[in-house]
């Protein structure tokens, strides 16, 4: 990697046009892949696209001025100084917000540039154009904004944030809920049959954590297997069955880590403890994403979690 100061006058404008380009082919992509669910955003991402192709054109009128035809390939990634830039516009489906966030640091990173550009420069009709590219960029953002009203509408805005909520409970919370709720309800009755059974915290720790874990493996590899999210809109069916999974064995190991205690007694209430609040806890998600009414969730739940105590304990107990 080179040093900025190293950079001939004829490298920086080749980098400069590479990064324009780089810039305009992220905003194309950012405006592709929100065209589908939030097209407002989309739109405005296209004409951010458009002046940043403006300045590429003129960036390449001033170097065959000066330099002739043929532009070096100069990156940003061939410069030290530059900050590493994560690659959002590759991952589908795309976070609203992480890219709006991401198009104002591009924006500063660019002005910044420019800015150290013109500074050792010393053709004027080149420092001329980087200053004017300065002052674009710091009114890029205005421009956006100016876009972003023009765009995006109060109304557009408050569609696109329930577009996203949906996506978040389609792609996030329904399958983590169903493993939440599997793993928390589902190893009760292995759990508890075993502690009551045995008396032995340790043996129920066991038959615990393997319940958990083999519930875990099975649901993830459900969740992965039910759809591929094409049609439903429900996001990778991988990344769906790991948290499924994930949040299975989550559930389950909750109520069995408290039978690591020596004290079986001590160990049972605390396990019971756990449970009312996985319990609680599912039951506010479904009330916050679900938009179940508490007294339903309430009822819903807790119901499961008795019937399967119970069957637990009757095994446990015989």
């Amino acid at each position: 990697m080179k040093k900025f100061e190293e950079l001939t006058e004829r490298e920086v404008l080749a980098l400069a046009i590479a990064l324009e380009e780089e810039d305009e082919r992220v905003y194309a992509d950012f405006a592709e892949g929100l065209r589908q669910d939030y097209p407002a955003s989309a739109a405005m991402f296209e004409g951010m696209r458009e002046e940043e192709s403006g300045h590429r054109r003129r960036l390449i009128e001033t170097y065959r001025q000066k330099f002739g035809e043929h532009i070096p390939l100069i990156r940003r990634q061939d410069v030290r100084g530059f900050v590493e830039r994560p690659a959002l516009w590759l991952i589908r489906p795309l976070r609203i917000e992480a890219v709006r966030k991401e198009a104002s640091t591009m924006e500063v990173e660019t002005r910044r540039f420019y800015e150290k550009a013109a500074a050792r420069t010393q053709d004027a009709s080149i420092r001329q154009l980087l200053d004017d590219l300065i002052n674009e960029e710091r009114e890029h953002e205005e421009r956006a904004l100016e876009l972003d009203k023009e765009k995006l509408p109060d109304s557009v805005k408050a569609d696109e944030e329930k577009a996203q909520r949906r996506l978040f409970v389609l792609q996030i919370v329904q399958p983590g809920l169903a493993g939440l709720m599997d793993g928390s309800v589902s190893t009760l009755a292995p759990v508890f049959a075993a502690a009551l059974a045995t008396q032995k915290s340790w043996d129920a720790f066991l038959v615990g954590l393997a319940a958990s874990l083999g519930a875990g493996i099975s649901m993830g590899f459900a969740e992965a297997l039910s759809d591929d999210g094409s049609l439903t809109g429900r996001g990778h069916p991988w990344v769906r069955g790991v948290i499924c999974g994930a949040m299975t064995a989550l559930g389950g190991i909750g109520h069995t880590l408290p039978f690591l205690l020596h004290d079986f007694h001590q160990a049972l209430w605390a396990a019971g403890a756990v449970v009312v609040a996985e319990l609680a806890t599912i039951t506010w998600v479904r009330h916050r994403y679900m938009d179940s009414p508490w007294v339903s969730a309430a009822l819903q739940v807790g119901l499961g979690g008795v019937l399967v105590f119970i069957t637990g304990w009757l095994i446990g107990s015989s």
